[in-house]
Parts: structure tokens; C-alpha cells; sequence
């Protein structure tokens, strides 16, 4: 099986300074910190995870992955048919 690894978005910064709001809260909670903002997405999710930050693009993602199933090899018959 292959793994196939995406990133959701999570946070997004709002200047000035270190402040984050989590994608997808309607409250629009501004978190002072990095650190802040990770513990209200672990309270909210309840999950183990990885992260990746994109400093120079103000965001903050969770690394997702998935299996993907191989695809079955091709059957033939005796006339070359599938």
C-alpha cells in the first residue's frame, strides 16, 4: 500500500504579531501564540497529529495521509483480451 500525504489547512495568522484563528470557528477567536493556537485544535479534534508551518504564508497545516490501494494487475485471456 502507498501512502499519500496532504495538508489541511488548520490556522491562519492575523497581524500584528503572533495572533491565530482556526479555520472553520465561527467564534473567530484570536490566540496570542502558536502554542495557543494548536491546544484549542487538539481540544477541538481530539487526535494525534503532525504539523507543518508555512511561515513566509502566515498559515499553519495538519499533516494528513492516506492509503491508496494498488490498482489489480490486468487479467488477459488466450485472445490478448482483458
Amino acid at each position: 500500500m502507498e501512502q499519500i500525504e496532504y495538508n489541511e489547512l488548520i490556522a491562519n495568522r492575523q497581524a500584528p504579531g503572533d495572533n491565530w484563528v482556526l479555520v472553520g470557528d465561527d467564534s473567530k477567536t484570536v490566540y496570542s501564540s502558536l502554542t495557543g493556537v494548536l491546544e484549542a485544535w487538539f481540544d477541538k479534534n481530539q487526535e494525534k497529529a503532525e504539523f507543518r508551518l508555512a511561515p513566509l504564508d502566515s498559515k499553519v497545516y495538519v499533516i494528513r495521509t492516506e492509503n491508496k490501494k494498488p490498482e489489480p494487475p490486468k487479467r488477459y485471456n488466450i485472445y490478448g483480451d482483458y
